[in-house]
């Protein structure tokens, strides 16, 4: 796999519309199917910004090992994890964190409205926990996208396998149906990070 390149990932929903019809539609056809889990490869690197972000919001890295590993996903789980990836894609817009901040590559909440990849799959998170998931089992992920570039998305661990809450589209995927290379993700245990050893599905069309 090429060296993991910058952080690249802003994306505009065309519209509006588009999130919350994706949503509903998604949602009335139920539970998804039973997905795979990815697999974990031993030990990685936190990604700098994330290490920065626990300086900043230690709550945001907290591993509460009280908590289960997994969401038991129920129908009414399910349609509120729809609703929050759809309500986040549609209100935030996109900025990258060069011209937001005048920073290469910062992980924060877009309390102003603005950011990239990773600051939307972070509200998503908050938003997710609020309503009552686990952290624990809503892990941040490093991939290489379809254009072989770096970009943060949102994993949710769950009892029917592990899904992807992306600001590229408000569809749910299995992680193995997303053409994205896996290439690490928070660990569950502590602060250590977990790598996906470059898992990916055969609709990745990233470069390795």
């Amino acid at each position: 796999m090429k060296k993991l390149r910058a952080m690249k990932c802003l994306i505009v929903l065309a519209l509006t519309g588009v999130a919350g019809g994706e949503a509903r539609a998604q949602s009335s056809s139920g539970l998804p199917a039973i997905a795979a889990f990815a697999p974990a490869e031993g030990d990685a690197r936190p990604v700098p910004a994330w290490q920065n972000l626990c300086e900043r919001r230690p709550d945001e890295c907290v591993v509460d090992l009280r908590e289960p590993e997994t969401v038991k996903l129920g129908r009414s789980v399910w349609q509120q994890i729809l609703a929050v990836n759809a309500r986040v894609n549609a209100t935030v817009k996109p900025l990258t964190d060069e011209a937001h901040w005048g920073l290469a590559d910062t992980w924060d909440y877009p309390s102003d409205g603005y950011g990239d990849c990773e600051d939307y799959q972070l509200l998503k998170r908050k938003l997710l926990v609020e309503a009552g998931l686990p952290r624990r089992a809503l892990r941040m992920t490093v991939v290489i996208d379809e254009k072989g570039e770096g970009h943060a998305v949102l994993m949710v661990l769950t009892d029917r396998g592990d899904f992807i809450l992306d600001n590229k589209t408000s569809k749910i995927l299995p992680w193995s149906e997303t053409r994205y290379v896996f290439v690490k993700r928070e660990g569950q245990g502590g602060p250590a990070w977990l790598s996906l050893g470059g898992a990916s599905s055969p609709l990745a069309t990233a470069n390795r």
